[in-house]
């Protein structure tokens, strides 16, 4: 395939897709339901053969974790599309609407990006996440998923693409490139491709932001923390720790990073230890930690570590003033907590931490588009240009000023013979 020139062909076909209705766009969403319940146990079939091949190569388990797909993920993507539907129009949105002078009206008005390519590893569940968000935010898509899962996503891909062809999108919208080197192909696309969103490792996103002049949006890595204060609610401690480390290690929202308040830690390290012991979980700490649990030594330099797995970071620092420091140096900006009761604490660690979700009591792992309700998403973004957090439709939209007049010229204005009167209507 050649992925310039189809990335021409559908850099034409993007004001095409930007036109189609609301109505449109939510029946093809509905045919993907569809034809996704259809088909669900021919797209099991083929998981299963990805699975076996990835373990019979000796792929890590976390890792293996994230490349099934099965009933339950289909029916949390399925979900996801349905919340999508009822979602507004996250299209067409008049942001601000201004009579410059009159009858000559400026408004701002939300449109799609335009070309999107999305390359992802792992996780087929992402390439119906990411569609789905596409087509509702009248953007045309180019995915690119993981070798490990290349008979799951076809035939996803291919369902995709069947049902929102038979609702009557344009010709185009979707493509799906499938060998290694075409990645490269799709990074030399500027001009065509107005925005890549890669999914996956620290090394693998970090790899397109270094070889595409492309804007990329994303995260190279995830690095979360969890502050523990001196008020914070015993009860509220270890369920949160866990939960955050333990539920799904291989996430990004994953906890790998636990600072304690040094006045709290005879009593809550022991505490701690016991339930992340029994949940299978490796403690590093600093010799400090040493004091209290039984740990492997770690120096201060190695906080910067995206386990993706289950291993946790400890170290016990003053206050929440020294947690905060500690986040921003050595922390990917990405999903950060404070566990405590202290109004002014929290307050302090939210204001003062630079992260791009910054949470009171409860799991890191909340940081999810499905999670805050916009159906899914294509990513999360640490940076702080366009869209940070996660990624839903309003980061699929860019936006256009319209102006309309009877014929005014700049001249009147410059001469002094009219005068704006910039009123917000």
């Amino acid at each position: 395939m050649d992925v310039r020139a189809q990335a021409r062909k559908m850099k034409m076909t993007a004001p095409h897709m930007a036109a189609m209705s609301l109505e449109q766009r939510n029946a093809a969403l509905q045919k993907i339901i569809d034809a996704l319940t259809k088909k669900q146990d021919e797209i099991f079939r083929e998981n299963a053969a990805d699975v076996k091949a990835a373990e019979e190569s000796g792929v890590a388990q976390a890792v293996i974790k994230r490349l099934r797909f099965n009933e339950g993920k289909l029916k949390d993507a399925i979900s996801g599309i349905r919340q999508m539907i009822e979602l507004p129009d996250p299209v067409g949105k008049v942001t601000l609407n201004r009579e410059l002078d009159e009858g000559l009206v400026l408004q701002r008005v939300t449109v799609p990006i335009g070309v999107i390519g999305v390359i992802f590893e792992a996780r087929p569940d992402a390439l119906i996440q990411i569609s789905a968000l596409c087509i509702k935010s009248g953007n045309c898509a180019i995915l690119k998923g993981g070798k490990e899962t290349a008979r799951t996503n076809k035939l996803l891909f291919e369902v995709i693409h069947a049902a929102v062809m038979a609702a009557g999108l344009p010709e185009g919208c979707l493509l799906q490139v499938e060998l290694h080197n075409e990645i490269d192909e799709l990074l030399q696309c500027q001009g065509d491709v107005d925005l890549l969103i890669p999914r996956g490792s620290n090394t693998f996103v970090q790899y397109i932001m270094d070889h595409t002049n492309i804007p990329v949006m994303g995260h190279s890595s995830g690095v979360c923390h969890i502050y523990v204060d001196e008020k914070a609610d015993e009860a509220k401690i270890v369920p949160i720790v866990v939960d955050a480390k333990t539920q799904y290690p291989a996430a990004c929202n994953t906890v790998e990073t636990l600072l304690v308040n040094r006045k709290i830690a005879e009593k809550v390290l022991p505490m701690l230890q016991e339930e992340l012991r029994q949940a299978g979980v490796k403690v590093r700490g600093t010799k400090e930690v040493a004091e209290y649990i039984p740990v492997e030594l770690m120096e201060d330099t190695e906080f910067d570590t995206e386990y993706s797995d289950l291993v946790l970071s400890v170290k016990l620092v003053a206050d929440v003033c020294e947690a905060a420091e500690h986040i921003n140096q050595f922390g990917s900006h990405h999903t950060d907590c404070i566990i405590t009761e202290a109004d002014d604490t929290a307050e302090y660690f939210m204001q003062m931490v630079d992260s791009a979700g910054v949470y009171r009591n409860c799991s890191t792992r909340f940081a999810d588009g499905f999670r805050y309700g916009f159906g899914a998403e294509v990513g999360i973004s640490t940076g702080k240009l366009h869209a940070r957090g996660p990624v839903g439709l309003e980061g699929l939209v860019t936006y256009k000023y319209r102006l309309n007049g009877e014929g005014q010229i700049v001249g009147e204005y410059a001469e002094g013979r009219r005068e704006f009167q910039h009123r917000d209507i």
